[in-house]
């Protein structure tokens, strides 16, 4: 509630953020990790002060977050972890799916997504008093104990809660759960094609994919290079123009007027996450593509940009 404070990671989308602020907490912007744009665990460590309440990991494109380190800074703080694992349905880390890397993880049902029911999404956790309680949460606070039905008769409920109606239909339900099946081959074509990008772009510095941590099983919901700075606007512009479908993911919460105008945040508030806003390019990646289609977009993007390394 107010007067409270949540560490979230700057590179995300603002639905992080807002989350917070939902609550009348503060987002607190800690910076990324330069090389693989997830959360920085050492700047998240230096932003943790009495106020903070919680820390929410973002798997940014698909690559979970690094738990580890973020658990270590929840168990010696006390503060719980959350995740936002809208982007890595299918992923893992040292075995660990993700889903099951932070106290509750939360994953988006949106049309772009794997899986999709629409809109909507998934909460999953294995606390088993926090699952009653979201069950409760998303029925405007009900519960409808059976226990108690069998005592006071089959029309029993009670609102023992302040909730929302954040129910999914049964047919929304339906269209997730049938594609579930489905997730394991979805996933793997995603990576093969993004072993492809990176088999191509081996050789071209001015072309940098994002670093994979060890042990992790990347789920590519997004295929994100690195590339000049003072090339990106032209390359996309000319990317976009020739039919591929690139894009940028995300300008950082931070730098978003509503966030400067309330929070007072700005340029220089995370440095690392404004230096890769300025490079970073979405190339295509979805389950449907071929190998040509990948062959396609690195040569029109290698044709756009310098035959040398850019310093």
């Amino acid at each position: 509630g107010p007067g409270d404070e949540v560490i979230v990671p700057a590179m995300t989308f603002a639905a992080t953020a807002n989350c917070v602020l939902y609550q009348g907490a503060t987002p607190i912007f800690a910076d990324i990790d330069r090389e693989t744009l997830l959360i920085s665990p050492a700047d998240a460590y230096r932003k943790v002060s009495p106020r903070t309440k919680a820390i929410i990991g973002v798997d940014y494109a698909g690559h979970p977050a690094d738990y580890r380190a973020l658990d270590e800074i929840s168990r010696s703080s006390g503060i719980p972890l959350l995740a936002d694992a809208c982007h890595s349905l299918g992923a893992s880390m040292n075995g660990a799916t993700a889903g099951s890397l932070a106290l509750a993880s939360a994953f988006s049902l949106h049309p772009v997504k794997p899986i999709t029911t629409g809109e909507g999404g998934v909460v999953t956790t294995d606390d088993g008093a926090l699952a009653r309680r979201l069950k409760t949460f998303r029925n405007h606070g009900i519960t409808t104990d059976h226990r108690e039905r069998d005592i006071r008769g089959d029309w029993f409920y009670e609102m023992v809660d302040l909730g929302y109606n954040y129910r999914l239909s049964d047919i929304q339900c339906a269209l997730g759960i049938s594609q579930l099946t489905k997730l394991r081959g979805w996933v793997d074509r995603r990576q093969t094609l993004a072993s492809r990008y990176d088999r191509a772009f081996s050789n071209t510095p001015w072309v940098r994919p994002l670093r994979v941590l060890p042990g992790v099983s990347h789920a590519y919901h997004l295929y994100v290079v690195r590339v000049p700075a003072q090339e990106r606007g032209h390359v996309f512009r000319e990317l976009r123009r020739q039919g591929i479908g690139v894009q940028v993911h995300y300008v950082p919460v931070h730098l978003h007027p509503y966030y400067q105008n309330v929070l007072g945040t700005g340029p220089g508030t995370c440095p690392a996450a404004e230096a890769a806003y300025e490079e970073i390019l979405s190339l295509p990646i979805f389950p449907a593509m071929t190998e040509d289609d990948v062959d396609f977009v690195v040569s029109a993007l290698c044709e756009l940009l310098p035959a040398k390394e850019v310093a």
